[in-house]
């Protein structure tokens, strides 16, 4: 059996659960949030939907990059396509940002959720607020990568 569609759809799905659940938390749960709680209830909020959506991320990141560097090597370094060399740079660089988001202001609004410091959980859930939308953008901007890449002569 060829393994390429196996670890084409586990790749595309990984990258749909993760820059999927970016877009609806920025775009539609953020503003919402916003409008309907106050600081505490908002916050704890937070603190719970990154509890369960950090877990899938880590799934979802691991199985990304296992996909992609198994079908790059199938490929081969020299034969791969400009546009994968792209999409590795981009993907890489988000996940950097995903590890700098979970183990630095996730990490402090968690503590702070906690010990009711709100001010403090404020100020980390804006910090992740940037650094998702700067990820989801990349997101974004490599998944074009992923598929215009090919015709615009990468």
């Amino acid at each position: 059996m060829n393994a390429q569609p196996v670890l084409l759809f586990v790749h595309i799905s990984s990258v749909v659960i993760w820059v999927g659940g970016m877009f609806f938390a920025y775009v539609c749960l953020r503003p919402t949030a916003a409008e309907l709680f106050e600081p505490p209830q908002r916050l704890r909020l937070w603190h719970g939907v990154f509890a369960r959506f950090f877990s899938w991320v880590w799934l979802s990141v691991t199985l990304i990059v296992a996909s992609g560097l198994i079908m790059f090597g199938q490929r081969g370094l020299v034969a791969t396509p400009l546009n994968w060399h792209l999409m590795l740079a981009g993907g890489t660089l988000m996940v950097l940002i995903f590890i700098y988001v979970f183990t630095r202001p996730y990490a402090v609004l968690k503590q702070a959720v906690e010990d009711e410091e709100w001010k403090t959980a404020g100020a980390a859930l804006n910090r992740i607020r940037q650094m998702v939308r700067a990820n989801l953008v990349l997101g974004l901007v490599t998944i074009g990568f992923a598929t215009l890449g090919r015709y615009l002569g990468g």
